[in-house]
């Protein structure tokens, strides 16, 4: 298989953004591709600011800052990625979706190209089955956010070569990341651990166990954690922490992978996290306090 010159990022949320400024910043040409023109002008925007920061700590030269910038191409256009040897899909967690993607792009792509999803608890077998060449899918799950957390989960399917595995592991060592391998079993290693704690988070505050307050620090300062469970489910994203959940409880078929109905009842509410300034905990007023500053 060909050497990776040029990646395709599909999705310019903070995933997707974070995983095309590893690569713009680690030399490679990248297509970052949204339909959302608003979405794609502000993720190129942050992009550069981002190693832009990195030129103010040093840690990259100006020079190398203009370089990474020059290499980052932005798109709404899929058929645009014909050019590139591999394709990472970093979009709404929903299989349907992902699929009809991968459908997509298995007509546009070149032969030789491996696509890649970010997900984080779908089936990659799955996914690859709406392809023609599934050797040639792999799940590459990027922890978030990717230019700062070290690990990347790889997930083969069913019939995902060595070829591709290797490819992708070369890949993610490339961009300075630790690589851990899983089967593909729902929700892999990180999330099958993870979200039964953050659901469980949800349980202790459902049933009046403690407050939210009491659970967090206990994690923190009990478990070491950096964060408490529903202080990370904010950031994180309630929706994604639900719909990952449901992936759990659906592919593994125990109970105790069920949705607690107040993670559930947040999300019905809108309360979906820090993107929407209200989850656990409300950051409107903490919101509204940066933007007077911020004009300073």
């Amino acid at each position: 298989m060909a050497e990776t010159k040029i990646i395709g990022v599909v999705g310019s949320g903070q995933m997707g953004s974070g995983i095309a400024q590893l690569a713009a910043v680690y030399g490679l040409d990248v297509l970052l591709l949204d339909t959302d023109l608003a979405a794609l002008s502000r993720a190129r925007k942050s992009i550069a600011g981002n190693i832009q920061r990195l030129v103010s700590k040093g840690h990259l030269s100006q020079a190398a800052f203009s370089e990474a910038v020059g290499r980052l191409y932005c798109t709404s256009k899929l058929e645009e990625l014909h050019e590139a040897d591999f394709v990472i899909e970093a979009i709404v967690e929903s299989e349907d979706v992902k699929k009809k993607l991968f459908l997509e792009l298995d007509k546009i792509v070149k032969s030789s190209a491996i696509l890649a999803s970010n997900t984080s608890s779908i089936s990659i077998t799955r996914l690859a089955s709406a392809t023609s060449t599934p050797s040639q899918v792999i799940g590459m799950h990027f922890m978030n956010p990717p230019p700062i957390m070290k690990l990347v989960e790889i997930v083969r399917g069913a019939d995902t070569s060595d070829e591709t595995f290797y490819a992708t592991k070369t890949l993610a060592e490339r961009f300075g990341k630790t690589v851990i391998c899983s089967q593909d079993f729902s929700g892999f290693i990180v999330n099958r651990i993870l979200m039964p704690m953050i659901n469980e988070a949800f349980h202790t505050l459902y049933t009046g166990v403690a407050t939210k307050e009491d659970i967090d620090t206990g994690m923190k300062l009990g478990t070491n954690h950096p964060m408490g469970p529903l202080e990370l489910a904010d950031f994180i994203g309630l929706d994604v922490c639900l719909s990952i959940m449901k992936v759990l409880h659906a592919g593994l078929g125990d109970s105790k992978y069920a949705p607690c109905p107040l993670l559930v009842q947040y999300v019905d509410a809108g309360r979906v996290g820090r993107k929407r300034g209200i989850g656990v905990y409300d950051y409107r007023k903490s919101l509204e306090q940066v933007k007077p500053s911020a004009r300073l």
